[in-house]
């Protein structure tokens, strides 16, 4: 899917970086499938599985993300967001939102699940409340903008060139390589949490695909199966041999 976004001539208010009150009151609006948040769960599964989350990292969903525009609080939630380096909180504080350079980097990565109704993802009013593409692109200016149709399987990739969101074309394999997460993301369809459906995976610089738990039980079941197997042919060859395979 090709989306062309073409800004109103605007002039954006001055742009601050300050964190939230605690008691600030957070936009609470519900997930539009229960795919949304398997989806997310799923991309953060296989790189825990493969040691790549780093403490420093910041990777959550449906998460807000703050900026101060002129006198309004802005705050939009990403079904996903990843950000390189988060400065610790202390014990027992939990984090309620995000205000980049003020709490760490910026998010390197956004992501969006579109529902059948597409909601406000493509919207790029320029305006309060601003919509989420021209919030991304020109006041927090993620370098990686993806959007995820699980209903089709559409993945679009967009880079922040030159202050515009440009789409980005797939490998010969359909993956997208994000260097931020040193990683190709792509599209899989198969059966997760009971579900059939299209879901985005990590595949490294080699081309292997990062398992999930179930795949990874899976495989060292296969390979027991394997070992098993062997053992038994070898117990059966020695007794042929005369043998006493114990």
């Amino acid at each position: 899917m090709t989306v062309t976004q073409h800004h109103p001539l605007h002039r954006l208010p001055p742009v601050r970086w300050e964190k939230l009150p605690a008691d600030f009151p957070l936009p609470d609006e519900p997930v539009e499938s229960n795919l949304q948040p398997l989806l997310a769960a799923a991309l953060r599964e296989s790189l825990e599985l493969a040691g790549l989350i780093l403490e420093s990292m910041l990777i959550a969903s449906n998460f807000g993300l703050c900026a101060t525009v002129g006198d309004k609080t802005i705050v939009k939630a990403p079904d996903r967001v990843y950000i390189p380096v988060a400065h610790p909180l202390p014990d027992g504080e939990v984090r309620r939102s995000y205000t980049p350079h003020a709490e760490g980097e910026p998010p390197a990565i956004v992501m969006e699940f579109i529902s059948a109704t597409e909601g406000g993802e493509y919207s790029i009013n320029p305006h309060y409340p601003y919509g989420k593409w021209y919030f991304y692109e020109q006041i927090l200016k993620v370098p990686v903008y993806v959007i995820f149709h699980p209903q089709t399987g559409t993945l679009d990739v967009y880079h922040l060139t030159d202050g515009k969101y440009q789409q980005q074309s797939p490998d010969e394999q359909g993956r997208f390589y994000l260097v931020a997460l040193n990683l190709f993301l792509g599209v899989w369809r198969g059966k997760k949490a009971e579900i059939v459906s299209f879901w985005l995976r990590w595949w490294d610089e080699s081309g292997n695909l990062l398992p999930w738990g179930t795949e990874l039980v899976a495989q060292e079941r296969q390979r027991a199966e394997q070992a098993e197997e062997k053992a038994a042919k070898l117990a059966a060859r020695l007794q042929e041999m005369g043998i006493n395979p114990e």
